[in-house]
């Protein structure tokens, strides 16, 4: 392995990705530019929902619709594969929970009216603090299985809040033979962490004692607050987590991690 250098600290950490690999580039390419070695082992994938009729039938409402929300780029994507007329969601007032979702919404030639600087749905609740909630109709297009503090909260504020289920995060097909050559002799430096969903399927696949042990030793980095809540839940000590909750955060937790300990493989412990 080459020698690292504390100006340096990824070069030559060999560090796993969890993401999905279509949504992986972005941080595959910053850590190998960083010099890491990245080993790719997704333990997400998303599907359709098992029926496409509660949203074709939202999409039809749009029109009765104040504002529509997305929390993720996947939301935007699936939310699309069904709108036929882009156009109707000019009336409603578009919210993004963060800056790539955006994106996404302005590569479909729509303008987020409302981007948090903190990326998640607290972040979103506070910069949404402003607005007259009383009455308002909002659709909330997003993962089946995702946190109920957004709508709880808009309902709370008096707000009437459509959740329908865009896509499904599910376990992809992944060998339990790949997870050993991966955590078998010679551990990778590090593991990333996109989502709480990351952390979760990555103990399905293994089962909580197996995955637990797979992680010992290994740096446990994630991109936010909630996804360090859940590896926490499930008796992990984090050991990078990005301050922005972006591929440019994390990268910088984990560079940050390495720089402090860098004669270290890691110094994450189980809990």
């Amino acid at each position: 392995m080459k020698q690292r250098r504390t100006s340096q600290p990824l070069v030559g950490r060999r560090i796993v990705i969890t993401r999905r690999r279509e949504q992986a580039e972005g941080l595959r390419e910053a850590l190998r530019r960083k010099g890491a070695a990245v080993v790719e082992l997704p333990t997400i994938g998303l599907e359709p929902p098992r029926s496409w009729k509660p949203l074709d039938a939202a999409i039809r409402r749009l029109p009765d619709y104040d504002w529509v929300i997305f929390t993720s780029t996947n939301g935007v994507g699936f939310f699309f594969r069904r709108l036929k007329r882009p156009r109707m969601l000019k009336g409603p007032r578009l919210a993004a929970i963060g800056p790539a979702t955006a994106e996404a919404l302005k590569a479909q030639g729509l303008r987020a009216d409302v981007v948090p600087n903190e990326y998640r749905a607290e972040g979103l609740l506070r910069a949404l603090r402003g607005e007259g909630w009383r009455g308002k109709r909002v659709l909330l297009a997003r993962a089946g299985e995702a946190r109920a503090v957004l709508p709880g909260e808009l309902r709370r504020r008096g707000a009437r809040v459509d959740v329908v289920e865009a896509y499904r995060t599910v376990l992809p097909r992944l060998s339990r033979k790949r997870l050993r050559q991966v955590f078998g002799r010679g551990k990778p430096d590090a593991i990333t962490f996109t989502s709480s969903s990351t952390v979760k399927n990555f103990f399905r696949l293994l089962g909580r004692r197996a995955a637990r042990r797979a992680l010992a030793g290994v740096a446990v980095a994630t991109i936010g607050p909630i996804t360090s809540r859940t590896a926490r839940r499930l008796g992990l000590r984090v050991a990078a987590e990005a301050r922005r909750y972006t591929v440019a955060g994390l990268v910088g937790a984990l560079e940050d991690y390495f720089l402090d300990s860098p004669k270290q493989s890691s110094s994450s412990r189980l809990g």
